[in-house]
């Protein structure tokens, strides 16, 4: 029997894996549209900055 391993997304800001059923959110750069933004519960609410890693764009 084989074992799969699931890689967990992580918050842009705070790099925190990012769990199922957590109210996160997934979001292309505003700016480059190239690289996917994941933002967890916490910086959503605390309004934490996040920085793009294609176009160094940084966003609220």
């Amino acid at each position: 029997m084989s074992q799969k391993s699931i890689t967990l997304p992580t918050c842009t800001s705070c790099n925190r894996p990012i769990m199922p059923r957590e109210e996160a959110s997934r979001f292309y750069c505003p700016n480059c549209h190239q690289v996917f933004i994941w933002r967890c519960e916490r910086c959503r609410k605390f309004s934490r900055k996040y920085k793009c890693i294609s176009c160094s764009f940084e966003g609220p």
